[in-house]
């Protein structure tokens, strides 16, 4: 129905910025110290660099998918087009909302608990004080988003603004204060190639790739990009190039004012090392910067996830009532909701660390792995016309399934447990439901 239909309203520069503001977020300032700690050496860069190669290669998959599926929903269209609308490809698009719907709300949740921690440099919070803040994000965060898209577009751009300032803010004090260089110079001291560096970067970088998430938000928002064959891949290798460079830029910063020794073990290292740098004035300053970094980062995750639950529904693939738009705003008010209501609920019940590793342990199977599956499967099918095609295909898709599969044994056997069991409930939910409704392999 018409009143159903989104608008074409962003063009390039709000594309990349809602990209970076969903990839920054909370996340490279909580992982730092994680990371460092981790590989327990000067050599901690690697993972940082081993992240943005995974993204860059996955991206790839992603370009090649959005430009030729510009619609609202992201990964539901590329698993439903990739496998076959009325075949298995109903039950991989299913999958993937059914744990978007879990997943989803984890990654907002995720930004928020980190926004409440935080939050706890400034002033001290008890564990239920901590709560309402987390979860009162939450609530401003969906109130922000009760508006027409080109209206989020510009407050995309300003938050992304913000972004910008703050990581250029972080890194300028470390190139005028701190011995820059020696971080770079030294990045090999004590490595060992060896059995235990690998084992260990495999272990970081599940902690740096969450830094990188989002560069592929923009394929949520298919429906509403401008000129989408082109801006869909330009904005997300744009906001890979820009991030990657602020994140090692930053870390290096870091380090060359407080040794990684010291930087692995602080929960609040940017705060502290602001506070190494200007003083306290300076520390408090930052860590507000860096909360509203956070914030932006929510913003943009709701945003690109509410897209999901509402193409399978719009599709009469998922609960009818999630395909319902504003009236006048002209957004899936319902599917925006929902998503934040149990959101609200995760920031309530789980612990960040958690909340990372289980992040990553239900995307790697069916959106990842799922889709770079199906592109294989697409390509050489050659019923679909690409706008956008990878270099030397199709080892950057062989090469991303490598990789995600060794991200996926990095989680952990309880978290890469608990993301197979999603999916395999999910599984069964998809066989009721196609039974009942006689759908496909019901079909007669």
């Amino acid at each position: 129905m018409p009143e159903n239909k989104l608008e074409r309203r962003l063009g390039l520069v709000q594309a990349t910025a809602i990209n970076m503001t969903d990839m920054v977020g909370i996340g490279p300032f909580i992982t730092l110290p994680m990371v460092i700690s981790i590989m327990n050496g000067p050599y901690f860069l690697y993972a940082w660099l081993a992240g943005a190669a995974l993204s860059v290669i996955d991206a790839m998959i992603w370009s090649e998918l959005g430009a030729a599926f510009p619609k609202a929903g992201g990964s539901y269209n590329f698993l439903k087009e990739t496998y076959g609308k009325n075949g298995i490809g109903k039950l991989m698009s299913f999958l993937f909302v059914w744990q978007t719907m879990i997943q989803a709300p984890l990654v907002i949740a995720s930004a928020a608990i980190g926004f409440a921690g935080y939050f706890s440099y400034l002033v001290p919070l008890t564990p239920v004080t901590s709560k309402i803040v987390s979860g009162g994000v939450v609530i401003i965060i969906i109130g922000l988003l009760f508006r027409r898209i080109e209206d989020i577009g510009k407050i995309s751009v300003l938050l992304w603004g913000a972004v910008i300032f703050t990581m250029l803010w972080i890194i300028g004090g470390g190139v005028t204060h701190g011995n820059f260089i020696a971080p770079i110079l030294n990045i090999n001291d004590g490595l060992t190639l060896n059995y235990g560096f690998v084992t260990a970067l495999g272990f970081a970088s599940v902690k740096s790739v969450y830094s990188y998430l989002g560069y592929y938000n923009v394929c949520h928002l298919g429906g509403e990009i401008v000129n989408p064959s082109r801006n869909i891949p330009r904005s997300m290798f744009l906001s890979i190039a820009g991030i990657a460079v602020l994140y090692l830029l930053m870390n290096v910063s870091v380090v060359s004012v407080i040794p990684w020794q010291k930087a692995k073990d602080s929960e609040f290292v940017i705060s502290l090392y602001m506070q190494e740098l200007a003083g306290p004035t300076a520390a408090k300053v930052v860590t507000c910067l860096i909360l509203l970094v956070a914030f932006a980062s929510v913003f943009s995750a709701t945003l690109g996830y509410s897209r999901i639950p509402y193409a399978a529904a719009a599709d009469g693939a998922f609960f009818e009532v999630f395909a319902r738009v504003h009236p006048t705003k002209k957004f899936p008010y319902v599917s925006l909701l929902v998503l934040g209501a149990i959101a609200f609920l995760f920031s309530l019940l789980f612990r960040l660390s958690d909340v990372i590793s289980a992040i990553l342990a239900m995307r790697i199977v069916i959106q990842f792995i799922g889709q770079a599956i199906g592109l294989l499967i697409l390509r050489r099918s050659e019923k679909t016309s690409f706008s956008y095609k990878m270099p030397l295909f199709p080892l950057p898709v062989y090469l991303a399934i490598i990789m995600w599969i060794s991200i996926l044994i990095s989680t952990g056997l309880h978290m890469a447990t608990g993301g197979l069991t999603v999916i395999a409930i999910g599984i069964v939910i998809y066989f009721v439901k196609a039974k009942v409704n006689k759908e496909w392999p019901f079909t007669h």
